[in-house]
């Protein structure tokens, strides 16, 4: 049988001959006839014919490479080999004035497609110290990260760069109480560094309490540790997924030097580490480490497939928002690999009374001015069951933006979310509580944490509960004046109005 089998005549096939294509179970197709002379004289199995006729293609193959010079031919051949040999792995140059069009079919038939040119001005651009950004010419600012230019086939080998360069095994750090798509995305990316021959460990700070997260931890066996009691000393490098810098929102000290950080959240500010790529028009971390996974070829089990697609569907809303192309394309490319069954498990589990206890008290205590709610639910336990209530609340007739927020070991917690509103909720709440704690987000879901401070020192719970109340609540109906000065629909009077209409 044919091993490996390599169409068309290159320098780079040239090149692959010399130190990969030779021995019994190899063989080359190619109409160069000088070429065809001299491999001969080699004693390598070559075939003159045109590379794009499948008829003199030998009956087995288990990789094929295609590394001629034409764009067109390339593409011509890899189509040929992907129909002839369904299984085996494609590999394909992209050659010579491709156009983005031939690029995207070449990759809609081959499993990996090189474009030797990019690389090249990739290598040298880093050899002169020219930073060309993370994909997409990401760049670090004082108002974050943001798109440029650049190519986003630039990434994958800037990320592999980075993690083969670590000195030691790799921490990849999701933030506090995390998400499906935190988790998911910290599996997936601790996959990646295994893959290029990197060791990785994943952890969170917190606690997983949300009992869908619980149930997609427990139903698909993953491995994740708790930051307590890790040394980062035992580590070459750190990354952070799904939030971007340390002691924000996660259990790192602050002044943590950061390898890789892998998110899709606006930043707050300039975002350090050596590998970056922040892309806020992605739906989900999760979709992006599935592009990373797909372009290196590595193929994910079915636990974190299954993962991962659970991640993009939780952060889009089964792709009802923030949702982009990109978000979709992720998903339909997990999709034959992950495990239906158990995603429907995860999606229908029990419900614990904490978070009935808090959906009860956000719709008892909800202040509804126009089409805004926001309730305090006093001390709670189970901060994930805020945006549920967010989320659930947002069903509301009539509502188009929720605040759910309350407190529990000293911190207020809370969680907004906007459907159709003329307001970005990541801006509104960074404007209400960013001075005096951590906030933000996207335009249509957004967060806050805020230390209690002096205000834990009030004895009674119902006053701090209404001490709290004042102090967040007003400062978010205050911030939305004057994001937007006319509201629409009636102003009931407080927690006790009826459901608006």
């Amino acid at each position: 049988m044919v091993r490996r089998l390599l169409l068309g005549c290159s320098a780079a096939g040239s090149a692959l001959v010399d130190h990969h294509v030779s021995g019994d179970d190899a063989a080359v197709v190619t109409d160069d006839e000088a070429w065809v002379s001299t491999l001969r004289e080699r004693s390598i199995a070559v075939v003159e014919a045109d590379p794009t006729d499948p008829s003199a293609y030998p009956d087995e193959a288990a990789i094929v490479v295609v590394a001629g010079d034409d764009a067109a031919r390339n593409l011509a051949a890899a189509t040929a080999a992907r129909e002839r040999y369904p299984d085996a792995l494609v590999v394909a140059r992209v050659g010579d004035g491709a156009t983005a069009a031939r690029i995207d079919a070449l990759e809609s038939v081959a499993d990996r497609v090189v474009d030797p040119t990019a690389a090249l001005a990739d290598r040298v651009c880093d050899a002169i110290g020219v930073d060309v950004g993370a994909g997409e010419g990401v760049e670090s600012t004082e108002e974050g990260v943001e798109s440029g230019i650049g190519d986003t086939g630039e990434r994958p080998s800037r990320l592999v760069r980075t993690l083969r360069e670590l000195s030691g095994p790799l921490l990849v750090v999701a933030h506090d109480n995390p998400d499906p798509d935190a988790i998911a995305s910290a599996l997936g990316l601790a996959r990646v560094a295994e893959a290029v021959g990197v060791d990785a460990d994943v952890c969170y700070g917190g606690d997983i309490s949300h009992q869908e997260n619980r149930a997609m931890v427990n139903l698909l066996d993953l491995s994740l540790r708790t930051v307590d009691g890790i040394d980062l000393e035992d580590y070459g490098g750190i990354a952070l997924v799904d939030h971007s810098r340390p002691g924000i929102n996660d259990s790192l000290p602050e002044e943590t030097p950061v390898d890789v950080v892998i998110d899709h959240h606006p930043p707050r500010g300039p975002v350090d580490g050596t590998f970056v790529d922040v892309r806020p028009d992605a739906g989900s971390a999760s979709t992006l480490i599935e592009e990373y996974l797909s372009r290196l070829g590595v193929e994910p089990d079915r636990a974190l497939a299954t993962a991962l697609l659970y991640g993009i569907r939780v952060d889009t809303r089964d792709f009802t928002r923030e949702v982009s192309g990109r978000d979709f394309e992720a998903a339909a490319s997990l999709t034959p690999h992950a495990d239906e069954s158990t995603l429907e498990r995860v999606e229908s589990p029990s419900v614990s009374p904490e978070t009935l206890r808090v959906f009860a008290a956000a719709i008892d205590r909800r202040d509804v001015r126009g089409s805004t709610l926001a309730t305090c639910v006093g001390e709670m336990h189970d901060r994930d069951a805020l945006s549920q209530a967010a989320d659930r609340l947002l069903d509301l007739e009539g509502i188009d933006v929720t605040f759910v927020y309350g407190y529990t070991d000293g911190v207020v917690h809370g969680s907004a979310r906007a459907r159709g509103a003329d307001v970005d909720v990541g801006e509104l709440l960074r404007d209400a509580l960013g001075q005096v704690g951590s906030a933000g987000g996207h335009a249509d879901m957004a967060g806050m944490q805020v230390p209690l401070g002096i205000l834990a020192a009030v004895p009674d719970e119902t006053e701090l509960a209404a001490v709290v109340e004042e102090f967040v609540g007003e400062r978010f109906f205050e911030a939305l004046e004057d994001r937007r000065p006319e509201t629409t629909g009636t102003t009931p009077d407080g927690r006790g109005s009826p459901y608006p209409e």
